[in-house]
C-alpha cells in the first residue's frame, strides 16, 4: 500500500492538518494556550468509488479542500477570539460561492477581456493562448505579492512555512521536535501554491484545443473545462510530489516552489509547536484507526499494546 501524504493548510494563528482518516486544527489563542479540534474525515469518494478515478479525483478533492478550509478558517477565527461566532452553514455556502466568483472574475473574466484589445494583432492561436495565460499568472504573482505585505497575511505565512517545515521533517522519518522541524525546507512539492500554478499552466494547454471562440464563448469554455482542468493539475502535483518521480514533473512543479519564497515565511519556535501538535494528532489518530481496523479482520490477535 502506498504511503499516504499528509497535508494540510494555514489558518488564522494556526495549522490545520489533514489525515487519511482524521483531520486537525491546532490554534495558539490569545492566552498562549493551543486549542486543537480533531474531526473525523468523511470524504464523497468512500461514498462514491467512482469519484476516486484518475482526474475526476481531482476536480473533487478541489471542492472538498475548499470546503475544509474555509471551516478550518471560520474554526481558527473564532478559536483566536476575532469572532464571536462561527458562522452558519449558510453563511459558509456564500462565502464560499464568492471566492469562487472573485476567482473567475479575476482569473477568466479579466484576462478574456483584455485580450479582445490585442487578439487582432496576433495571428497565432496558440501564442494567443500562451499571452492569456501570461496574463493569469501575472495576475497571480502580483496578487501573492500585494497581500503579502499585509501583517497579518505574513503571519499566516509563517504558519504555512511551519505547516511544510513539519510534514518535510516527519517524511524525513524524523521526530516531531521544535528542533528538528526548524532544520527542514519551508518549500514542499505538493502545497497549494504549486497546485494553483499548474492549473493555470494546464489551462493554457488544455484550451489551445478550442480555437479562438468569441469573449463570452470563452468564459464559457473555460468555465467547462476547469474541472478538466483541476483533475489533471492534481495528478501532476500528485506525481511532482514523489520521491521517484520523473524529472519531467519535477520541472513542472519548480515555478510554483520558487514562487513558495513568496506565500511561505520562516516560522518561530511558537508557530512550530502549533504545527507539530495539528500533524502529531492526525499521524496519531490515523494509527489508532489502522490499528483498530487490524482487531476487526483479525479478532484473535491483539494488535493494541
Amino acid at each position: 500500500m502506498a504511503k499516504f501524504n499528509y497535508g494540510g493548510q494555514a489558518v488564522i494563528e494556526g495549522v490545520m492538518m489533514r489525515g487519511q482518516y482524521h483531520s486537525a486544527i491546532a490554534v495558539r489563542k490569545v492566552d498562549q494556550s493551543i486549542s486543537v479540534l480533531e474531526e473525523d474525515v468523511k470524504l464523497w469518494s468512500d461514498r462514491y468509488p467512482i469519484l476516486k478515478k484518475p482526474v475526476i479525483r481531482g476536480a473533487v478533492a478541489l471542492v472538498e479542500t475548499m470546503i475544509m478550509g474555509i471551516k478550518s478558517l471560520n474554526y481558527s477565527a473564532v478559536e483566536y477570539g476575532e469572532e464571536e461566532e462561527q458562522l452558519t452553514t449558510k453563511e459558509l455556502v456564500l462565502t464560499m460561492g464568492f471566492a469562487v466568483v472573485l476567482t473567475v472574475a479575476l482569473f477568466i473574466v479579466l484576462p478574456a477581456f483584455l485580450l479582445r484589445f490585442i487578439q487582432a494583432h496576433i495571428s497565432s492561436n496558440i501564442a494567443l493562448n500562451l499571452v492569456e495565460g501570461l496574463i493569469k499568472i501575472s495576475f497571480f504573482v502580483l496578487y501573492i505579492l500585494g497581500i503579502s505585505w499585509m501583517e497579518d497575511i505574513k503571519r499566516v505565512f509563517a504558519y504555512h512555512g511551519a505547516e511544510h517545515k513539519s510534514i518535510n521533517c516527519y517524511e524525513a522519518g524524523q521526530e516531531l521536535t521544535v528542533e528538528n522541524v526548524a532544520k527542514h525546507s519551508r518549500i514542499h512539492a505538493r502545497c497549494g501554491t504549486n497546485f494553483l500554478l499548474i492549473v493555470l499552466i494546464t489551462s493554457i494547454f488544455v484550451f489551445s484545443f478550442f480555437g479562438r471562440p468569441p469573449f463570452f464563448q470563452r468564459i464559457l469554455i473555460h468555465l467547462a473545462i476547469m474541472p478538466l482542468v483541476a483533475g489533471l493539475s492534481y495528478e501532476l502535483i500528485r506525481k511532482a510530489g514523489q520521491e521517484d518521480c520523473h524529472p519531467v514533473f519535477r520541472w513542472l512543479a519548480k515555478p510554483g516552489m520558487l514562487l513558495q519564497n513568496l506565500t511561505t515565511q520562516e516560522p518561530d519556535h511558537e508557530q512550530i509547536e502549533v504545527a507539530i501538535r495539528a500533524l502529531t494528532s492526525v499521524v496519531e489518530r490515523d494509527g489508532i484507526h489502522k490499528e483498530a481496523q487490524k482487531v476487526v479482520q483479525f479478532p484473535t490477535t491483539n494488535t493494541i499494546a
